[in-house]
């Protein structure tokens, strides 16, 4: 597929710096020299800022915030302009007001504001503006969140469960008991355009927003190729029989830690034998109901996510952009 690191997260053009990872002298004096910069993150939350909330505020290693809150700084890359960009996890700050219903909800539209942050600098939910950032800030956003995600899961070896410690600037777990060494894991997934026809399988889950239909997915398991993933996945949520597989694009979706890896599929049944465990409802679509949604005329399908590859996939089929 010709536009597939178009896909939101991705084609960010970051360097991810390994090669200095295990040298903090060569760290230390690069941000000497000034060529080091930090995001922040607060509860998976990436600070932004300007009016239209539409960058990633980039501060000094040194900003009093940072200082306070920060705890060790992870390298997440170099920008082709040859700044080191580092995140800090200021999680431990506790803002006055704290809605904890609106953080656990399916979409989290609650802001956060720093008093020693500047008046434009809020913490949001990083669903909510990833169609918004720039290549190179979603990138960097979602390696971020991803990266500190697995940190926050894995602080205890899973060999011997004593404690382990963040090496290799961010990169790397050490565990002091018994020497074995931990590295960020990201889950494949796979995301199928099923298609017969003029139609499109689509399913829903359980406590997903009224009308809100997806692509299905699942997690590829151990043994498993792509195209085995697709089929069978497909088979256990709906029934349906899928036989040519075809792989189209990728996605890193953070939320917590997947690649989802977008794929078509032709399939060779069309009856649906819904799993109630998996999904609350899945249908066949034809490309004009899912042309209605797109333009929000559809009397009560709503399109899939903005952002999502679920959505870039859906509008490359209807536009014929494939391959």
């Amino acid at each position: 597929m010709k536009l597939a690191e178009t896909v939101t997260f991705g084609g960010g053009a970051l360097e991810r710096a390994a090669e200095i990872r295990g040298a903090p002298e060569l760290l230390a004096e690069a941000i000497a020299r000034g060529e080091g910069e930090a995001i922040l993150l607060w509860r998976g939350k990436p600070l932004l800022e300007g009016a239209a909330r539409d960058r990633l505020a980039r501060l000094p290693l040194n900003h009093p915030v940072v200082a306070a809150h920060g705890k060790e700084a992870l390298l997440l890359g170099r920008t082709p302009e040859g700044r080191l960009v580092f995140v800090s996890d200021i999680s431990d700050w506790v803002p006055t007001e704290v809605d904890e219903a609106a953080l656990g909800a399916f979409f989290d539209p609650s802001e956060q504001r720093h008093p020693l942050l500047e008046e434009d600098q809020v913490f949001l939910e990083l669903r909510g503006v990833m169609t918004r950032l720039g290549a190179q800030d979603a990138e960097l956003a979602a390696t971020a969140r991803a990266v500190l995600g697995w940190h926050r899961a894995h602080r205890f070896c899973a060999a011997c469960g004593q404690e382990s410690e963040m090496i290799m600037a961010g990169w790397q777990r050490a565990c002091p008991g018994c020497n074995t060494q931990h590295f960020p894991r990201t889950d494949p997934v796979v995301i199928m355009l099923i298609t017969r026809g003029n139609s499109v399988l689509m399913g829903r889950s359980p406590g997903w927003p009224e009308g809100m239909y997806s692509l299905l997915a699942g997690f590829v398991e151990p043994g498993e190729t792509i195209e085995a993933a697709v089929r069978r996945e497909v088979f256990e949520e709906s029934g349906v029989r899928v036989g040519e597989v075809g792989y189209l694009a990728s996605q890193p979706w953070p939320f917590p830690g997947s690649l989802m890896l977008g794929c078509a599929g032709e399939a060779e049944t069309s009856q649906i034998v819904l799993d109630p465990n998996e999904l609350e409802d899945a249908a066949w679509f034809t490309r004009e109901e899912i042309v209605q949604a797109f333009a929000g005329e559809h009397p009560w399908l709503q399109p899939a996510r903005k952002g999502a590859i679920a959505h870039f996939l859906l509008w490359h089929w209807l536009a014929d952009r494939l391959k």
